[in-house]
């Protein structure tokens, strides 16, 4: 089965669409990467989307239009991502959508919204689409997030020792494929450092490209301890976060009665040290004896040198190595997801996500000639194995 999946992460500076052959070998889930496409938000549409995300005020009119325009996005790369990927014969799309807000309260998931109305990606390809992944597992008790782990955890099975998945989204996440795996959001990946460049100068920059502003500045050690005392680091796994919590008047309060002043590239450099040290915390934590990182931090030279050093000697590599390119894992992830949904398997890993349950998720949109679902049946997978 040919299936595109399809991503927008907490950053909103595009969508990614990654197409897979993916077939169900007893229980053996081999994926083969057909390529990925990408396109940036049109400035309006990312404007209009940074507007209305907390902690600002929106209204239903402006949420009707996003989910709108957004759908509309994702059906235009979905028809390109189809034609220049599966030469037109894409089975399914599997659409994340881009994710507003999710409901986090007391410790527990309550709800979540993702945006890009489905209809329209089935529209502009024909193909059926699964979407709606996350609402399922929080319905059934759990965060929500990460729901790559599933995935990672049948990726990563067979390497030795604690291997850790490890992303760098806006929100960091990480999941621990050992024995009793688990997975949960670290903390900010480039959700601060993102809206300390674009606050610092007008707008001009969306992030801190190559790591620039961060390899001039130096790391402020009164600033990074106030950032670390945030409460969410020290919460139990599993958990969830989003830029609900880590935006820009965030940062301004943590900067509010600082007894020095900040320069712009020591706050990045100090934002930075502050994934680099939360997500090294985290792999600690976990035993980890390597971590496979993907995500667009892995782009960021200074975020990874950082990384490095405060991982002290576990070793740190990219997807790319295990055939997985770094930039597209989530969208491929998503893909595999949509797979198994239509095969009426489930997408979760309890002990990962907090759920009383394992689920099948998503919703189903037909394409144009109905939902063609393939044979129900199949066994559960219990490894995946990524191929040429």
């Amino acid at each position: 089965m040919r299936v595109i999946g399809m991503m927008s992460g907490t950053s909103y500076d595009a969508v990614d669409a990654a197409a897979a052959e993916i077939d169900l070998v007893g229980g053996e889930l081999r994926v083969r990467p057909l390529g990925m496409v990408s396109e940036e938000y049109a400035p309006e549409l990312r404007d209009a989307l940074a507007a209305a995300l907390p902690p600002a005020a929106t209204d239903l009119r402006e949420v009707c239009v996003l989910d709108t325009r957004i759908g509309q996005a994702f059906g235009a790369l979905a028809a390109r991502a189809d034609r220049e990927l599966c030469g037109g014969r894409a089975d399914a799309v599997a659409s994340h959508g881009q994710t507003v807000y999710h409901w986090v309260a007391d410790g527990r998931v309550h709800g979540t919204l993702q945006l890009g109305q489905p209809a329209w990606i089935a529209e502009a390809t024909g193909r059926t689409v699964v979407s709606d992944f996350r609402p399922r597992d929080v319905a059934a008790g759990g965060q929500g997030a990460p729901l790559v782990a599933l995935f990672d955890v049948l990726w990563l099975r067979g390497l030795p020792g604690v291997p850790v998945a490890l992303n760098l989204g806006g929100i960091a996440n990480l999941t621990v494929a050992g024995e009793d795996p688990v997975a949960y959001d670290t903390g900010p990946a480039n959700a601060l450092i993102d809206a300390a460049a674009r606050e610092l100068t007008g707008g001009a920059l969306a992030y801190d490209a190559d790591g620039a502003m961060a390899a001039r500045g130096r790391v402020r050690t009164a600033l990074l301890d106030r950032l670390l005392a945030e409460p969410y680091y020290a919460r139990p796994a599993p958990k969830t976060t989003g830029k609900e919590l880590f935006h820009g008047a965030y940062l301004r309060e943590a900067l509010a009665g600082l007894d020095e002043d900040v320069r712009p590239d020591d706050l990045v450099a100090t934002l930075t040290a502050l994934t680099a040290r939360t997500v090294a915390d985290s792999v600690r934590s976990a035993g980890a004896t390597e971590v496979v990182a993907s995500g667009g931090g892995t782009r960021n030279p200074v975020l990874v040198q950082m990384l490095r050093e405060e991982l002290a000697g576990t070793p740190l590599r990219f997807s790319d190595e295990l055939g997985l390119p770094s930039a597209a894992k989530e969208a491929y992830a998503f893909a595999v997801l949509g797979f198994l949904t239509l095969h009426g398997l489930a997408g979760t890993l309890p002990g990962c996500t907090g759920a009383r349950h394992p689920s099948v998720l998503g919703s189903v949109t037909p394409g144009r000639d109905g939902i063609a679902l393939p044979p129900l049946g199949s066994l559960a997978p219990t490894r995946l194995v990524v191929g040429q």
